[in-house]
């Protein structure tokens, strides 16, 4: 890759909904799949968390997110990127929250100038896909270049290796 990278992504650990049920993750899937990114593209990683944490319980969890994102809430972030400005490529990962991404990612996104810049997002879901969260980037992001996402299936996370390096293979 001859633009420089770096992997911003936020991912959640401990209970997670996985194949219908709630299973504890020592882990995240997006956070799995960023390890991968990382790993086939040499890019710089950066982990997006919110100074807040959330419940342990899978379902509290959820509840406070759907409350965040019915509120609009931009949680603050434990650190940022110091030299945000050297990157060229921004991959993008995030689970599927309520339709759109986490709140802290829309906190990142808001704190840094990614127009010129090309954001490439990646979600980890259970059957939601994107959603409408490369929408939601594109609105808060104007003047960047937003590619089309890869969604994975967290439940299949582990094996998507393959899949992963293809379309990486695609956006560079």
């Amino acid at each position: 890759m001859d633009r420089k990278s770096l992997i911003a992504y936020f991912s959640r650990e401990g209970n997670n909904y996985v194949s219908g049920n709630i299973i504890n993750l020592p882990v995240g899937n997006t956070e799995v799949a960023a390890t991968i990114i990382q790993k086939i593209t040499e890019s710089d990683i950066f982990r997006i968390e919110s100074i807040s944490t959330y419940p342990k319980d899978y379902h509290e969890t959820t509840d406070v997110a759907k409350k965040e994102l019915r509120e609009s809430a931009r949680p603050e972030l434990t650190s940022e990127v110091s030299n945000m400005d050297s990157y060229d490529v921004i991959f993008l990962g995030y689970p599927n929250w309520w339709g759109t991404m986490p709140m802290a990612v829309f906190t990142f996104l808001e704190s840094y100038d990614f127009s010129r810049k090309t954001i490439v997002p990646f979600c980890t879901h259970e059957g939601s896909g994107m959603g409408h969260s490369e929408s939601d980037i594109k609105k808060l992001c104007q003047g960047a270049t937003v590619e089309r996402g890869l969604p994975i299936k967290g439940c299949n996370v582990k094996g998507a290796e393959k899949e992963i390096s293809k379309w990486v293979e695609r956006m560079v």
